[in-house]
């Protein structure tokens, strides 16, 4: 027998002999009428609707089972295609496939699909075609049963709503969030512009104060202000989504919401939502008879969807959300790529800090401290530098505030102040008939507590072969004023070695001077506002104010036996001034730059040019 039916496609135009063809013993060659009556008394009773269908996809019989799912007399649904009842439209794969059964070519069908009652209601149901012979090419019948699934469905979609679902709030939870944010991401906008052209924008938030809530009245109550909180975002994103066809407004956990806004217009759109909310959230709430008065902290983001992902797109509010905490909390602040990028170079800094240590990434330059009276080099302050292999070398500002956080100071400190050792000593015997240079090393709070520094720089000084009295430790003075316990007599200790305390940046800190006479400080470092105060903003008038704070200072000093070194000396003029009420030793660029150890030997014993 051909596998393929005579006449009308199936779906299509109509049949020749309107009556139902009849299931007869020529049909089935070898069965016997009366199993034939058997077969046809099993099908009439069975329980599971099924039906009869040729090979040109008109039903041939339906039983009572079928007739009862969809409400309808099983007689009347001979000669309609079966196709129409199961609800395959033409034009598709489940209708090519079903065809490809009639035909004899595909052994079995199988689809879910939502059929209609005769009242109208709808019903989900399982549809499973097989041919009725042995193969499929040795029959011109095949079987249609369908299931009902509805309840099966409905139990689906109910779990799938419990897992896509927040249980407090009844928004969506972070699942079905990312789900919605990444179909926005893959989808064309729906006006038919072009999807390079669309944009996205998201606002992530939490509740200020919602802690306190939770641990003073408890997570019933703080349950029902986050309910209380979700329907005003909700009512928050319908009054400006009305015109787009809405926001999606989720829970993400805790005290953590975000609202998805798909076809962004904007960046304008996202932060009037922003401060729509702010406003929303600020009005007190009446909550299990408590007024609740909370704020939130908004992350604003808004770009192209074109060339994002949902990841960085949630990278980028996270770290924004960051920001409006830390700027202060109750407020939106919207997200800003460069600085991001800083945050992302402090990332990848602290991330290699430790390795490039033990890499030996960092290297030393040196700045000299002239004698004031001669101009004569006496000594030089060590700084570090890092030799990044990306970014580059970075000055100190970039990298030691990273260091004092993580710990990573003590061990960078330690080198450097080896290092500086070792290139001291190294100077002093290539030149023995000058006045051995002092150096002098910078160490940071975190040495003090959390390194045995006495230890270290006696076995640094007894390495290198360094007198004590060529090495100077500055420390700031916030770092060294109101010094107790233990730093205090580290200090003490490095004192009674021999070895010199500065006090850097003096003048912008405590400046508790009656507490400067019990520690164990030899040089003041006067900052370097000091020095560019001695004129005026205009840069054309003295400031005689900041020339008598200064010259208090150094009187002061001198009286407690301590010397002073003016940072920042830029010019002839400020120089001068400085000699003339007596400080000490000048550091800045008026003599030098921080420059290599070479450039140091040869300023060794000779007077520094001005300007």
């Amino acid at each position: 027998m051909s596998g393929t039916p005579e006449g009308p496609t199936p779906g299509t135009g109509t049949v020749p002999d309107a009556s139902p063809p009849e299931v007869t013993h020529r049909d089935h060659p070898g069965t016997g009428l009366s199993e034939l009556r058997d077969y046809r008394a099993a099908f009439a009773s069975a329980a599971l609707p099924m039906a009869v269908v040729d090979r040109r996809g008109r039903i041939v019989r339906a039983n009572d089972a079928l007739g009862g799912l969809i409400g309808a007399d099983p007689a009347s649904l001979a000669g309609r295609l079966a196709a129409d009842l199961a609800g395959l439209g033409p034009d598709t794969p489940a209708r090519r496939s079903y065809t490809e059964v009639l035909r004899g070519t595909r052994p079995r069908f199988r689809c879910a699909r939502q059929l209609k009652h005769a009242d109208g209601r709808p019903l989900w149901a399982e549809v499973t075609v097989v041919p009725m012979g042995d193969t499929a090419a040795d029959t011109d019948r095949v079987l249609l049963s369908v299931t009902d699934v509805s309840d099966r469905r409905e139990l689906r979609e109910r779990l799938h709503h419990l897992r896509t679902h927040d249980p407090v709030t009844r928004l969506p939870n972070r699942t079905l969030f990312l789900e919605r944010l990444s179909a926005a991401l893959e989808t064309p906008p729906p006006d038919g512009s072009s999807h390079r052209q669309s944009r996205i924008g998201l606002c992530y938030l939490d509740v200020d104060g919602f802690k306190a809530v939770n641990d003073t009245l408890g997570h019933q109550t703080g349950d029902r202000l986050l309910a209380a909180v979700a329907g005003r975002l909700t009512d928050c994103a319908e009054a400006e989504g009305h015109r787009t066809g809405g926001h999606l407004v989720a829970r993400l956990g805790g005290d953590e919401f975000a609202i998805l806004v798909e076809d962004s217009s904007g960046t304008p759109q996202l932060t009037g939502l922003a401060h729509s909310v702010l406003t929303a959230l600020q009005r007190p709430f009446e909550v299990s008879g408590h007024r609740l008065s909370v704020s939130a902290s908004i992350g604003v983001v808004e770009r192209p969807s074109a060339g994002t992902s949902a990841t960085a797109l949630m990278q980028a509010a996270d770290t924004t959300l960051y920001w409006a905490k830390e700027d202060g909390r109750a407020r939106w602040t919207l997200f800003d790529p460069e600085r991001n990028a800083h945050r992302m170079t402090r990332q990848a800094l602290s991330s290699t800090l430790r390795p490039a240590v033990e890499r030996g990434e960092f290297t030393l330059e040196y700045q000299p401290l002239v004698g004031m009276a001669d101009e004569v080099v006496r000594g030089v302050e060590a700084l570090v530098r890092w030799n990044h292999p990306r970014f580059g070398l970075l000055a100190p500002s970039r990298f030691v505030p990273i260091a004092e956080e993580d710990g990573t100071i003590v061990q960078l400190g330690r080198w450097v102040l080896r290092a500086a050792c070792l290139q001291a000593r190294r100077w002093q015997l290539e030149h023995p008939d000058e006045t051995a240079l002092f150096i002098s090393v910078n160490v940071a709070v975190r040495q003090l507590l959390d390194s045995d520094l006495v230890a270290d720089v006696a076995a640094i000084l007894a390495e290198t072969g360094l007198e004590p009295r060529l090495l100077q430790l500055e420390l700031t003075e916030s770092a060294v004023m109101g010094s107790s316990g233990r730093p205090l007599q580290v200090l003490h200790a490095l004192s009674d070695m021999g070895v010199r305390i500065a006090i850097d940046d003096f003048g912008t800190g405590y400046s508790n001077l009656a507490y400067l006479s019990r520690l164990p400080v030899s040089v003041l470092k006067l900052d370097g506002s000091f020095v560019r105060g001695f004129r005026y903003e205009d840069g054309a008038h003295p400031s005689p104010a900041d020339e008598t704070i200064v010259e208090a200072m150094v009187q002061l000093a001198h009286r407690l036996g301590l010397t002073v070194t003016a940072e920042c000396v830029e010019t002839s003029g400020q120089a001068e001034r400085l000699r003339r009420i007596g400080c000490d030793t000048g550091q800045g660029w008026l003599y030098s730059r921080a420059v290599a150890p070479e450039r140091i030997a040869e300023l060794i014993g000779t007077r520094t040019p001005e300007g």
